[in-house]
């Protein structure tokens, strides 16, 4: 499986290796990525007011021979994003290796697991766990098609840790009634993975007005939420079938639930306790003594 670095991911390794022109540049094709890429070296000059040659220098720094290169490897990603689970599967199906497929499942999700984990900040990592440990900040949190599970079992579990907190549900029509109730400084967890939900999309675009906080994770291409968000976590979800691997983003998830409970384990474990004791009185689970 090709296991490349996209051009984002690139560019955010070299960031601080960068000229403040060459930054420019960077958040210039950030923005608006991959297609502020895929235009002429001239039209990407004016959009991001740096001269050719500085593009020419970033373009090598980025380990690709000139632009035309990077402008293959947008494009080779703009297909990637928008390909369906079809497509998928005969790609990787055309050079499988001769191993059981619970072998090259494995093989891919380590791999991912650790591409994914050195690109991850720990300050920026840390900044989204006090983010959600702040009882001041109300936190609202959406998932896309595929990915509502796992918003869903964020919210279970920063519920037994914390109040001021919304699951916002997968019916699209009922949106706009829950960004009446968000206010500047509140916290949006969004996900959003290819083929990028353009509803999930409107909703963030609509928290960012709002002056909200928000928290994206998604995969190594970066959804367009990308640059509304606050904090994002890029995760890779290639994997040898049909259907794209989301075992990174819940693996983020689970650590960042993890940091918040260690941030707040005075409270956390007074509620905790306490929903102890209602299960007890429900008789819901399961006593053996």
């Amino acid at each position: 499986m090709k296991t490349d670095r996209t051009v984002a991911e690139r560019i955010r390794a070299e960031m601080s290796n960068l000229t403040r022109a060459e930054r420019q540049l960077a958040n210039a094709i950030l923005d608006n990525y991959p297609i502020s890429g895929l235009g002429s070296i001239t039209a990407l000059s004016k959009t991001s007011r740096v001269s050719n040659p500085t593009i020419v220098r970033m373009v090598k720094k980025l380990g690709f021979a000139g632009f035309p290169q990077l402008q293959v490897q947008l494009r080779s990603e703009v297909e990637a994003t928008i390909s369906n689970p079809i497509t998928r599967h005969d790609r990787w199906a055309q050079s499988v290796p001769d191993t059981h497929l619970l072998n090259q499942f494995a093989a891919a999700a380590m791999e991912n697991m650790r591409q994914t984990i050195s690109q991850i900040n720990p300050d920026e990592f840390d900044a989204v766990a006090s983010l959600l440990s702040d009882k001041t900040r109300h936190i609202h949190i959406a998932g896309g098609r595929i990915t509502h599970p796992i918003a869903d079992y964020f919210y279970t579990h920063l519920q037994m840790m914390r109040d001021g907190l919304t699951m916002i549900p997968p019916n699209m029509n009922t949106w706009p009634h829950y960004l009446l109730s968000m206010k500047p400084g509140d916290v949006l967890i969004v996900f959003d993975i290819r083929r990028y939900e353009l509803e999930v999309s409107k909703l963030a675009e609509a928290a960012s007005g709002k002056d909200m906080e928000i928290v994206l994770f998604t995969d190594q291409w970066g959804s367009p939420i990308t640059k509304f968000a606050s904090h994002s976590f890029h995760s890779r979800i290639e994997a040898p079938s049909a259907w794209d691997s989301n075992m990174v983003i819940m693996f983020i998830v689970e650590a960042i639930i993890a940091a918040v409970q260690n941030e707040t384990w005075e409270e956390t474990k007074q509620r905790m306790n306490t929903l102890e004791e209602m299960f007890d009185q429900s008789k819901q689970f399961k006593k053996f003594i």
